[in-house]
């Protein structure tokens, strides 16, 4: 994601090598779920997608994409 850290939006850019099922989720700090930002199935291309956390207290945040069976977890800090 760019920029990291972030205040209050970032965006997560990200690339298909193969049609698949395609899901981005966004976790706290506990591991708890706090918003889906992608559910679909996609085409292989480059994608982005923009995550406002206005509504999010200052922390470390996750997100994880998975893509069929590739599956990539990284933190991301929003500082306020």
């Amino acid at each position: 994601n760019y920029p990291n850290p972030f205040n209050p939006s970032t965006t997560i850019r990200y690339s298909i090598s193969t049609t698949s099922q395609v899901t981005i989720k966004i976790f706290d700090i506990l591991g708890n779920e706090i918003k889906t930002l992608v559910d679909g199935e996609m085409s292989q291309g480059k994608y982005e997608v923009k995550y406002d956390a206005s509504n999010l207290s200052s922390g470390i945040y996750f997100y994880r994409l998975q893509a069929g069976k590739y599956v990539d977890m990284k933190k991301m800090i929003l500082l306020k």
